[in-house]
């Protein structure tokens, strides 16, 4: 039987926490503990990644067997955290595996968990998980009204950008180091030459497979490349797709025009890319993820 799609995400990405996470920053550790305890009963609001993980279980029901796992890795301790699980329980969330840390990071136990995709809204753990070569990425944006769930209608729809994303980030080093022509003659001289693997190549390669279980055109899942490139760099992008045995339902090349209409075009639940600021102009739009990765996000 082929390994599930295995997603964590941390508990402040599933569910509002603000209003928890400001009374932890104003009065400590203990205040936060108690005004937890004290609202157990009080079912939290949606977060930013509860459609993706609501869209993603419900694959589960749609081929009647377990496919997709999402696991709950979380700073909070259990005592703490009893309130997102009473909230899992209330929205019907197929959750039942978790890792409370008690405020230490859950990135350790990512590999243990054998996860392909960790989604979290703190920054170093987010490093930390791609550090261990595990596709994570920083979630913020749109939150999704739940008031109905008709959404669950419609296929999940993830978009990608490509160089330090679903590719390695190094013609995006020429770009940055030597501009846009010596990129552009770089990728042309290289064209058939497959670009090395970024963060995301495994768990896109893992949604692939999931989609082939669908019959074609009924999958609910729908994947779009979402690139700042165009011509002539778009032949070596999909001479490396072709070369990993990977398809995408959608490429769009743009030529470095803003990608955020495209996204809401595509009607994206997510939307994975490297560079911030493309991260906060869609962000308003659509969940985004930003990826820590890649000399785009080099401090040094």
């Amino acid at each position: 039987m082929p390994k599930s799609l295995t997603i964590a995400i941390s508990s402040t990405a599933l569910f509002d926490l603000d209003e928890s996470d400001e009374i932890y920053k104003e009065e400590g550790l203990e205040a936060y503990r108690q005004y937890q305890i004290e609202q157990e009963d009080r079912i939290l609001d949606p977060g930013e990644g509860y459609t993706l993980v609501k869209k993603l279980l419900n694959i589960n029901k749609i081929l009647s067997k377990s496919r997709v796992e999402v696991i709950l890795l979380s700073r909070n301790s259990a005592d703490t955290g009893l309130r997102v699980f009473n909230s899992i329980r209330d929205f019907e969330l197929d959750i039942t595996r978790a890792a409370f840390c008690g405020g230490e990071s859950p990135y350790r136990y990512i590999k243990a968990f054998d996860c392909d995709l960790f989604l979290s809204t703190d920054a170093e753990d987010v490093r930390l998980a791609l550090e261990q070569n595990v596709a994570a990425a920083m979630l913020f944006g749109r939150r999704q009204n739940t008031q109905t769930e008709d959404f669950l209608e419609e296929p999940l729809r993830l978009a990608f950008d490509g160089d330090s994303v679903l590719f390695s980030d190094e013609a995006e080093r020429v770009f940055q180091s030597e501009g846009l022509d010596a990129f552009s003659e770089s990728e042309s001289e290289q064209a058939q030459k497959p670009l090395h693997g970024g963060p995301f190549k495994s768990f896109l390669a893992a949604l692939h497979e999931l989609q082939k279980e669908f019959p074609e055109g009924e999958s609910p899942l729908r994947t779009a490349l979402v690139t700042a490139r165009g011509a002539p760099a778009h032949e070596r992008v999909i001479r490396t797709l072709r070369a990993w045995d990977i398809r995408l339902d959608e490429s769009l090349f743009l030529g470095g025009i803003d990608k955020t209409e495209f996204l809401r075009a595509f009607e994206a639940d997510i939307f994975f890319d490297d560079q911030a600021a493309h991260c906060e102009r869609a962000a308003p739009h659509v969940a985004t993820a930003h990826v820590l990765h890649g000399v785009a996000n080099t401090t040094d």
